[in-house]
This record gives C-alpha cells, sequence and structure tokens, in this order.
C-alpha cells in the first residue's frame, strides 16, 4: 500500500475491530494483524516505521504473538538488523 493510500483513521478502525474480534490482542497486536493483512507492513522494522514506534516495542509484541501461533508467524529473522519478517497464520 502506498504512502498516500494509507488512511490513519480506516487503519485505526481495523485495529479495534481486531481487538473485538480477538479481546487477548494489545492494540500493538492487532495492528501488526492488519498491517499484514493490508500489505502495510510485512516485517518490525518497517512497521515500526510506518507507525513512529520503537522497533524493539514491536518486536517484543510480534514475539509474543507469533508464540501463540494463531495468528501471525514469523517467516524469517535478520540477525544484523534484528528485523523479523511476519505473515498472516495458515489456517
Amino acid at each position: 500500500m502506498s504512502e498516500e493510500a494509507f488512511d490513519a483513521a480506516r487503519f485505526l478502525a481495523l485495529v479495534t475491530a481486531a481487538q473485538d474480534r480477538d479481546a487477548r490482542l494489545t492494540a500493538m497486536q492487532a495492528g501488526l494483524v492488519v498491517a499484514a493483512d493490508l500489505e502495510i507492513a510485512s516485517d518490525s522494522r518497517s512497521f515500526a516505521r510506518r507507525l513512529g514506534i520503537a522497533h524493539a516495542l514491536v518486536l517484543r509484541e510480534l514475539n509474543a504473538l507469533a508464540e501463540r501461533g494463531d495468528t501471525l508467524e514469523i517467516v524469517k529473522r535478520d540477525p544484523r538488523t534484528m528485523r523479523a519478517f511476519y505473515r498472516l497464520a495458515k489456517p
């Protein structure tokens, strides 16, 4: 999704809807799910930059969510940059 097409209000509404569907999700975890679904970001660093959040915080939330195994899965890690690439978990 291009910068011009990013609609913050829509994104936040989708994050809220994701949390309504799964009360276990934190706001950031729901944001990661929405970002993967909308193809806004597929790695932790891009997500962090896009939303102005510290990468370490994104990694913590992504790892916690991936450990559940039912929503997102980490498909690759870059040990040099600590970047984690993720996608929606396959049903």
